[in-house]
């Protein structure tokens, strides 16, 4: 086989094993920034109920008197007691493909299986103040928060102090929570606003990997901090001074986040506060309220989908910074996002995500075509002469130095560059890692149909050997119609290039179809449908320049 198509094997090999090895062996590291060094602990959750105490979502939502969040997007609601956000689902969002399929949810109340809430309030050094906790009951104003009618909460202490919270939110998941403090005790009062995300993880959760980040994740002082659970250890959090950022947790296509903006000193903390419950938190910088006086604090919420153009909204229209990074875009950020924008704008035109992404593999093979071009002729001319190859590796089988010069002395008349084929394979290497990250992270794609059998270009191909031959198979040889199709072409396109010399490489070579298919065959058969027609395009174009250069 000639240097070209070892070259290309190699790199196929080295672009699946690095997805895999780097979201593996290498996490993101973050140092952490020494915080603010004020002695007071935010409110921890109670001890988690035993499993037979867990109750049903819409049981638990029963249980304690609360104020619904419409919008055309989210079905969510705050519960008075404590004033916590601790039910959200999304209307646009279904957990399955089918036809009666519950919305996704997110936030969980107290007593079910996996609570997930987000809590705002104060904190004091004075231990006798009585400040608004997760007991305290708010007087709503309203029984419905919609985009159109904020919602204002009130609670009062009974002894000088009013806390008034008023919460907006937009037509899709973003919160603006204002707080303003009154103080009537007489005598000036110190208050530290906080505010944080609970949330309580199943052992399956923690354990999983994926290549995708899960877990916490937060952009900090202009800088991406991402945590995994195995990342955070119990009694040992991770804090951050700063002066704006967002921070919560973060789900492949859904997440939650407090945003904060108000460039004062701020601590964001990442804790373990249980065996299985977790919490991002900040606390801000004091504010003194003098008797007769108020004060006012205020911090954005956002609980929904990742959807990228929403994302990018927010950042230029409200103003949080880098907001997109809650969308997991991989190293080749610059490729990553720019694909995901040309797939959805075929998708507009198309109205199938399953042929935008096959127009979008044609229009990368006609943008490469020049680059292919060259690499496939000289492919081509080498094919031609590896007669000549074989009989210069026959005569000076003993004299590895002098089949070498040869060999290259042959190069060289023949006008053949070896390394010519190099170029196109390492385009396609960061191409093949863009748009698997983008099949993976775009909600966009998410239970996108294509035609057929294929309903989920995010999931891998459903019609397995197993299901059409009723054979039941281990699952790494259990694979999809379009992962053998992929293969079949990778075969032909393998064919079409010249056979090892040497009989142990050419056996090599000859699986790695197979191989490729075991590989591929679990991915997102958007990727796979998108490899087997650029392997077709491929096979089309060598086709053409093999007959140009006159090679059987």
């Amino acid at each position: 086989m000639n240097n070209e198509s070892k070259n290309l094997y190699t790199a196929i090999v080295l672009s699946v094993l690095i997805i895999f090895g780097v979201n593996h062996f290498f996490a993101k590291q973050t140092r952490p920034v020494e915080a603010q060094n004020v002695q007071i602990e935010l409110p921890q959750q109670a001890q988690m109920p035993e499993v037979n105490a867990y109750l049903d979502l819409k049981d638990a939502l029963k249980a304690h008197k609360r104020v619904h969040i419409t919008t055309p997007d989210l079905n969510a609601s705050v519960r008075l007691q404590g004033a916590q956000i601790d039910f959200a689902s999304l209307n646009k969002y279904k957990q399955t493909l089918e036809q009666n399929s519950p919305d996704v949810t997110l936030l969980s109340p107290v007593g079910t299986q996996a609570p997930y809430f987000a809590q705002f309030g104060f904190l004091s050094m004075d231990k006798e103040l009585k400040l608004p906790d997760e007991k305290a009951f708010w007087y709503a104003s309203k029984d419905k928060l919609t985009p159109n009618a904020p919602l204002t909460l009130v609670w009062d202490n009974a002894e000088g102090l009013k806390f008034t919270r008023t919460i907006s939110i937009d037509e899709h998941y973003l919160m603006q929570i204002h707080d303003k403090v009154e103080n009537m005790m007489g005598k000036p009062v110190t208050l530290y606003p906080y505010g944080r995300i609970y949330r309580a993880f199943d052992e399956k959760y923690a354990q999983e990997r994926s290549v995708v980040h899960e877990g916490m994740t937060g952009v900090i002082n202009g800088t991406l901090k991402e945590f995994t659970l195995k990342d955070v250890k119990e009694g040992s959090p991770k804090s951050f001074s700063s002066q704006e950022g967002w921070a919560g947790f973060s789900d492949r296509y859904w997440f939650s986040a407090f945003i904060l903006d108000d460039n004062e000193d701020n601590t964001i903390q990442f804790s373990k506060t249980g065996d299985k419950s977790y919490q991002v938190d900040y606390r801000k910088s004091p504010i003194t309220i003098e008797p007769n006086g108020e004060k006012n604090t205020s911090v954005r919420f956002f609980v929904g989908a990742k959807e990228i153009k929403l994302l990018d909204k927010y950042t230029k229209q409200n103003g949080i910074k880098k907001f997109d990074l809650a969308v997991d875009f991989g190293w080749y950020y610059f490729l990553t996002k720019p694909f995901f924008y040309i797939l959805d704008f075929l998708y507009k035109i198309i109205g199938n995500m399953g042929w935008a992404i096959l127009l979008f593999a044609a229009l990368l093979r006609l943008l490469m075509f020049p680059i292919a071009s060259k690499s496939f002729d000289s492919m081509s001319k080498m094919r031609k002469i590896q007669p000549k190859v074989v009989a210069l590796q026959a005569m000076y089988q003993n004299d590895k130095i002098m089949l070498q010069q040869k060999t290259m002395e042959l190069y060289k008349k023949e006008k053949i560059n070896p390394a010519s084929g190099c170029l196109p394979v390492f385009i396609q290497i960061p191409i093949f890692f863009s748009l698997y990250k983008v099949l993976n992270i775009a909600i966009e794609i998410r239970h996108a149909p294509f035609i057929g059998w294929i309903k989920d270009l995010s999931a891998p191909d459903p019609l397995t050997i197993s299901v059409w031959s009723h054979i039941p198979l281990p699952y790494i040889l259990d694979i999809g119609v379009w992962p053998i199709l992929m293969g079949l072409t990778m075969w032909v396109q393998q064919k079409l290039n010249p056979a090892p010399a040497n009989k142990d490489q050419a056996r090599m070579f000859a699986m790695m179809p197979f191989i490729f298919t075991l590989m591929l065959g679990h991915f997102a058969s958007g990727l796979v449908i998108y490899w087997t027609l650029s392997n077709i395009l491929s096979i089309a174009q060598q086709k053409a320049i093999m007959y140009k250069n006159g090679v059987k």
